[in-house]
């Protein structure tokens, strides 16, 4: 069969299939986000069925899903909210940097991968998914909610440590010297302050330059600067994701409203196919080796997440169903685990059951993570109603 016809058949398949997810989940009163990683799952490599066909259409798709979930967090807040976040909140930023590295680092010296493999597990158990994570609030409603600038702070401190994590990690695996490594990474963290600055002091000139009365104009513009800022962010070995976020940052006022109202429909097509593209990359073949071990670390990192969040949520004097809304949110990791995984794969500085690990590490808090962020809630509250045991009668 033509390649073309293939790709076309196989996309309407996906396409229809995601719907019907889609409905499922929302019938079901949850987010969509792990039932298409199972679909993914299923379809992919040593899957029911391979979809190979769509894997070239599927990569620039997905880039582009997180780029648009990113963006659209980005224009929920101003350039002044994210400053004074990340003012507020970089201790729980170390925090959340101690704790979240710990399990990677202990379970890789443990397996024996040396200095390497722990610096790659740690990175790996450090970062949330700042795609996965947008798409749950949003789809929980909670954009707005007073935990939800915290989660942010954390996120954005997050995506900016691998601005400094990632070209460390590419040097160690090259054998790049110490000094090649560091003027990486002040690159990086220098352009994040100049796009941050810039946002700051002429985001209104940003606006200005987006906005049109004309909707097919203005879609074209908004998308197009999200996809050129993210492709030179990523250039400045900057994540992909961090410009398209200040890009979101720099548009305000009615300019950002519109753009979330033209975009919506794009980032939740776009989105579905990062996730779709996750678990059709994803050999479920390997998971039984490995699944004990990836076990035990999602059990451990979701509790150092959800630890990381219900203190910085009650240092802002968030009551206790925020904390763990804001917990039960982090727990997700996803995309910059894989690059990770895979630049350590495959520069061949590590085991290749890293590999394996790592992706069903990911799969697990990829799906456990939006179901917890769901149920967190009624959870909690169902504990606190519980009424306390009556004293023991004292003789």
């Amino acid at each position: 069969m033509d390649p073309t016809t293939l790709s076309l058949l196989q996309l309407g398949v996906v396409f229809f299939g995601l719907g019907f997810l889609g409905r499922l989940a929302g019938r079901i009163g949850m987010s969509p986000v792990p039932l298409y990683l199972l679909g993914g799952l299923a379809f992919g490599h040593g899957g029911l069925v391979d979809l190979g066909g769509i894997e070239g259409f599927g990569h620039i798709a997905a880039e582009i899903g997180v780029i648009l979930l990113l963006l659209m967090l980005g224009l929920e807040y101003t350039a002044q909210e994210l400053v004074t976040g990340l003012r507020q909140s970089w201790l729980a930023g170390l925090v959340d940097l101690v704790l979240n590295m710990l399990p990677g680092v202990a379970v890789a010296l443990l397996l024996g991968w040396g200095p390497v493999g722990a610096l790659v597990m740690a990175g790996i158990t450090y970062s949330s998914s700042s795609g996965i994570i947008a798409k749950v609030l949003g789809d929980l409603g909670r954009l707005g909610n007073r935990e939800t600038p915290v989660v942010l702070a954390i996120l954005v401190i997050e995506d900016l440590a691998m601005a400094g994590y990632l070209p460390i990690l590419t040097a160690v695996l090259a054998g790049v010297s110490l000094l090649g490594g560091l003027t990486a990474v002040a690159i990086s963290l220098a352009v994040v302050t100049v796009v941050l600055l810039g946002a700051l002091k002429f985001g209104h000139i940003v606006s200005a330059a987006l906005d049109s009365p004309d909707r097919e104009s203005f879609l074209l513009k908004v998308l197009g600067a999200a996809l050129l800022v993210a492709g030179l962010a990523s250039a400045m070995q900057v994540s992909a994701a961090v410009g398209a976020f200040l890009l979101g940052i720099a548009i305000s006022g009615g300019t950002a409203q519109n753009a979330q109202r033209v975009l919506e429909p794009l980032r939740d097509l776009f989105a579905a196919m990062f996730f779709v593209l996750f678990g059709l990359n994803t050999d479920p073949r390997v998971i039984p080796s490995v699944l004990g071990v990836a076990l035990i670390l999602a059990v451990v990192s979701a509790a150092t997440k959800v630890a990381t969040g219900w203190w910085a949520a009650r240092r802002q004097g968030i009551a206790v169903p925020g904390r763990a809304r804001a917990g039960a949110a982090l727990i997700a990791r996803g995309e910059f685990s894989i690059v990770i995984a895979g630049l350590a794969v495959a520069a061949g500085r590590v085991p290749a059951e890293l590999a394996a690990l790592a992706t069903t590490y990911v799969l697990i808090m990829a799906v456990f993570g939006p179901v917890a962020a769901r149920y967190v809630e009624p959870v909690v509250q169902l504990v606190r109603r519980r009424p306390a045991p009556l004293p023991a009668e004292t003789v």
